[in-house]
């Protein structure tokens, strides 16, 4: 095929570029739903000096994550981290990535993660105890407890240490995503040295991490028969001689998995609570399932798949906020995706929040309705209509840990307590390097 033969994906508009290129500074998720309900499946969006190529379809998913996944690094976004987060498993290509991942594999396996559902069952108790204390003494910000209980969950299941103790990692990282954001937003374009209130925030939150990740080093020795995560991490960079280098491959690597590993489950967590508060059916059904199911007990890892209609709930809050909202893809050599023409260096965009709400896949796509994950109704779609872990080889490995994890704690606090948003209180979703609740989540705690 010629180029002029070559079949491209519709294009927005030229006089939509600054409508765009404002979007893409202040409401990303609104400039994918635009493009998609404009265009369909595949458009080509121009974002300032960036044409990036959205591609809304299962098939499309397929074919750029899993099919044909190594002709693709990771893109914007993920490329523009790097500053932020350092070369870590979220931002590293090749040998490194693959390196890094085999590393990191084993502490993920579902029979250590079994192993340590006890440690999530006494996070989630610790937590319904602390909201237990301030019913009706005011709203509590549920992203700051999510955000709390997530890296304790952490600390406990792959570092082996009590991250409780690190009261400023949450503030930290969301210093670190702003600058991601900011990288990403001007293409790296803005100096680092430049004394913006981001940019400062950002350099404090950074040697604060720095910081952090030295003293979780401290006293730890590297060991290959070690399965926590720490131990596993110290022990691949043992064989680099360079002390400095050796010190910064650790740093980014724990500093990636801490963002990772708390992030994106803190924010299906407050997600969650939000759409249980706004349906009460949901609240009932999921109060009864855990009594029914744990009594009076802390859940254990038995009680996983008796807490059907749980996970089912944790399942359509993934649907509709996905916490890795964008999957960004720069395309090594030319490509076809769905019969369209894909020049090699081209940003490439797989959006699970938009293909999250695609009505073929899933009717009336906006609604709540956590019955459309039922058991045995996954064989009624695509399997690339529903991808909030990622796919191909570079999905999530910490799945089972975030599913174990959001199942354990929302049944615990559905069984002993109602969550309800301050009348009045406005929830809007934000798209930064995880799709997070804009501002907080106030919740009033109710006992039952």
């Amino acid at each position: 095929m010629t180029g002029t033969d070559r079949r491209h994906p519709p294009r927005t508009p030229l006089r939509a570029a600054p409508g765009m290129l404002r979007d893409l500074l202040t409401d990303r998720l609104a400039m994918m739903s635009t493009a998609v309900e404009r265009h369909g499946d595949a458009v080509r969006m121009a974002a300032g000096p960036k044409t990036l190529y959205l591609f809304n379809h299962p098939d499309h998913a397929k074919h750029v994550l899993a099919e044909n996944w190594d002709n693709y690094r990771k893109g914007i976004g993920q490329s523009h981290a790097r500053r932020a987060l350092g070369d870590g498993l979220l931002t590293s290509e090749g040998e490194r990535w693959r390196a890094q991942r085999r590393t990191i594999r084993p502490v993920f396996q579902q029979r250590r993660i079994s192993g340590r559902a006890d440690a999530v069952a006494k996070e989630a108790v610790a937590l319904a105890d602390r909201l237990r204390a301030r019913a009706g003494r005011g709203p509590v910000d549920m992203v700051e407890e999510t955000t709390a209980l997530t890296l304790g969950v952490l600390g406990r299941t792959l570092l082996d240490t009590d991250l409780h103790a690190f009261d400023t990692i949450g503030s930290a990282f969301a210093a670190v995503q702003d600058q991601a954001m900011l990288d990403m937003i001007t293409m790296n374009a803005l100096p680092v040295w430049l004394p913006t209130r981001t940019q400062t925030r950002f350099r404090g939150a950074r040697a604060e991490l720095a910081r952090i990740v030295d003293r979780l080093v401290e006293g730890r020795t590297a060991a290959d028969d070690a399965d926590d995560a720490l131990s596993r991490v110290l022990a691949d960079a043992s064989v680099e001689p360079d002390p400095r280098v050796r010190s910064q491959r650790v740093r980014d690597e724990l500093v990636t998995l801490l963002l990772a590993g708390h992030e994106t489950t803190a924010s299906t967590l407050s997600w969650a609570l939000y759409l249980v508060d706004r349906n009460p059916g949901t609240a009932e059904r999921l109060r009864d399932e855990a009594r029914s199911v744990l009594g009076d007990r802390a859940p254990t890892h038995e009680d996983l798949p008796k807490l059907t209609y749980t996970s089912m709930v944790v399942q359509e809050t993934m649907r509709l906020y996905p916490a890795v909202w964008v999957l960004p893809r720069v395309a090594l050599d030319d490509d076809e995706v769905g019969g369209y023409h894909v020049p090699a260096g081209s940003d490439v965009l797989i959006c699970p929040y938009t293909l999250h709400r695609r009505p073929d896949a899933w009717p009336d796509p906006d609604r709540f309705d956590p019955e459309r994950f039922a058991p045995g109704r996954r064989d009624e779609r695509h399997r690339y209509s529903y991808i909030p872990f990622g796919a191909g080889p570079r999905v999530c490995v910490g799945s089972n840990l975030g599913m174990l994890e959001a199942v354990f704690v929302l049944a615990v606090i559905a069984r002993d307590l109602r969550l309800t948003l301050p009348r009045g209180r406005r929830v809007v979703p934000e798209a930064m390097l995880s799709l997070r609740v804009r501002g907080g989540l106030p919740m009033n705690v109710h006992t039952l």
